[in-house]
């Protein structure tokens, strides 16, 4: 990514970070998520002695081995997904949560994944369909659950679906268009913290939503389980 980027992530992270008195009231009257996950996407995937999680900076993930491009907060591995510092059959589990959409090439960042997985490992991808663009610190694509399965390579797929549903991406692009008709920063973090508050309830319509067979029309984010095989 280059120190543009670095500076990207890190401009970010201080944003949402930041301890001005403003910054803290703003985080302080911040609303609840406008999704839920769907309670059927866990499947019995059991961790190991040893399991990575990528693109976890900024949170501390109990377990996990946290990897992420740069040194910041809650990040033990600073490297390149794409060309992951470990040995072949590492990691029992591998997390890779909204990460496959800022990377230049996903396919790589599988393939790498793959090869630190163990033999009977499972790895856990979700990545967003119907969502926003957001720079972290580039955002280049949107997958599918297809497009999940075609990137599994030797893995075998175990579960796709998705994990927010259309209310989700209901909810995320009100607020985001809400933010977009005003000039300022301030009225902006209003705008988003009194819809945020008033809209969220609704995400609990996911929760019957997501058992639609079309849910995923205009579904948020996808999720796929994959498992290396033993041989």
């Amino acid at each position: 990514m280059g120190a543009a980027g670095k500076q990207t992530v890190e401009r970010l992270y201080q944003q949402r970070h930041a301890r001005g008195w403003r910054d803290r009231i703003a985080r302080a009257l911040r609303p609840p998520l406008p999704f839920v996950p769907n309670p059927h996407e866990q499947i019995d995937a059991p961790l190991g002695r040893w399991n990575l999680y990528i693109g976890g900076g900024g949170c501390f993930v109990d377990g996990y081995v946290n990897l992420d491009l740069f040194p910041i907060t809650g990040v033990d591995v600073a490297a390149d997904a794409a060309l992951l510092p470990f040995g072949d059959a590492v990691f029992q589990r591998v997390e890779c949560d909204a990460v496959l959409e800022h990377v230049p090439d996903p396919g790589r960042v599988m393939r790498e994944i793959e090869r630190v997985l163990t033999p009977g490992g499972y790895v856990h991808v979700v990545t967003p369909f119907c969502h926003p663009f957001h720079e972290y610190p580039k955002d280049y694509r949107r997958f599918t659950p297809d497009g999940l399965r075609s990137m599994a390579g030797e893995l075998e797929v175990v579960a796709t679906g998705w994990r927010t549903g259309p209310t989700a991406t209901m909810l995320v692009f009100t607020l985001e268009y809400a933010k977009l008709l005003l000039p300022w920063r301030w009225w902006r973090v209003l705008t988003h913290g009194v819809l945020g508050w008033v809209l969220f309830p609704l995400r609990y319509v996911d929760l019957w939503l997501l058992r639609s067979r079309d849910a995923g029309r205009i579904g948020n984010h996808c999720f796929a389980w994959l498992k290396k095989p033993l041989r």
